[in-house]
Parts: structure tokens; sequence; C-alpha cells
């Protein structure tokens, strides 16, 4: 899988997946979804430009978890569960997402250093931009985007408590999430959620 840089337009898009997970288990079709969102302005959009980029974006992430439980979990569960299965689902289509949560994220749980400092992801950067011409090539702005956005997610699931926080929390991984990672043999992804058995 390439690296990409569309972390900096899809984001999160926690609420968004919620939408297009019920519509999905529904059976609709990408395109109906996309145009549901769009006349319904279900995402509460103030323009509907970004709209149907949006909902393609987590239709990919829904298809890509490939298990429906766990479509279902980020459909209905409870928030906290349904996070950390969002994130799962972001490691799933792409993979300067997955490097960093398995990489740096993962390897510091594995070793319990809970300290998450800018130097941890400008040193995570700069061995991306060694590594690969296509990120070396990323504007400095893109880069700097991603870094926080990359922080966002670990606020988001409840691995940091604020976006200046310099602790990860020692977190629980959802069961919903480790039943699904472990159906689909994807074993390497647990400890990104602190998980090690």
């Amino acid at each position: 899988m390439p690296y990409n840089s569309t972390l900096t337009v899809e984001q999160f898009l926690f609420y968004e997946m919620r939408i297009v997970s019920k519509q999905y288990l529904e059976g609709k079709s990408i395109e109906e979804i996309g145009e549901c969102a769009r006349r319904g302005n279900l995402f509460q959009y103030p323009t509907e430009r970004k709209v149907i980029r949006i909902a393609r974006a987590c239709h990919t992430r829904l298809v890509a978890l490939d298990n429906e439980k766990l479509v279902y979990a980020v459909a209905n569960a409870p928030v906290e569960i349904a996070k950390q299965i969002n994130l799962y689902a972001i490691m799933r289509c792409n993979r300067l997402v997955r490097e960093f949560m398995e990489g740096l994220i993962g390897e510091k749980y594995r070793q319990q250093d809970f300290s998450y400092t800018k130097k941890d992801i400008n040193v995570f950067f700069s061995r991306l931009q060694e590594q690969n011409d296509e990120v070396a090539a990323w504007s400095e702005q893109t880069i700097t985007k991603l870094k926080q956005l990359l922080t966002k997610c670990l606020v988001e699931t409840g691995m940091l408590d604020g976006v200046k926080d310099t602790t990860l929390n020692p977190i629980f991984i959802s069961a919903e999430l480790g039943v699904g990672i472990r159906e689909n043999n994807d074993l390497a992804a647990l400890a990104a959620f602190n998980c090690f058995r």
C-alpha cells in the first residue's frame, strides 16, 4: 500500500462513520449513501462539496474492516468502543496511520514507555522521509498537519487526554475490536491498542 496524505482531508470522521455504517448495514450502495448524506445534509457540513468524498472515505474504511461485526459495532457500540474500531478502520486503509500506530504507539506500549513527545513524532516522520521518496516530497505544511491529525487520533481514542499531553494512557482494547482483529488474522494491529496477549 503506498503512503498517502489523505488524512489531511478525511481525518478521524467518527460521527460520519456512525452515519455511513448504519446505511451500509441496511445494504445501501456507496452511491445511495453519498446521495442520502448530501440530500439530507446528514454530516451537517456548511456546503455539499465535501459530502460525497467523505461518504466514500467512510465507505472505504468500512469495507477495509472486512468484518460485519466490527461494522455493526461502529454503528451501534458505545462511543469509546466504536472510536477504537474507527481508528483500526483507518489503519486498514492508510499505511501512514498503520505504521504510526504499530511502529510508534504499539512499541511504546510494548516497552511500557508512556511518554509521547514532539520528538517522538518528529523522529517517526524523519525516518519515513529518509526511507520513502513520496513522503520526502510532501510539503512541510502537509507533514505538520499530519502530525496534528495523528495526535488527534490518539486523543479521540483516549490514548492521550489532550493534544498537548505528553503521557500515553495505558488503554484497554475493547473486546469487540480484539475479537475482530483476531478474526481478520491481523495480529500486528493488536499492539497499537496496548494488547499483547
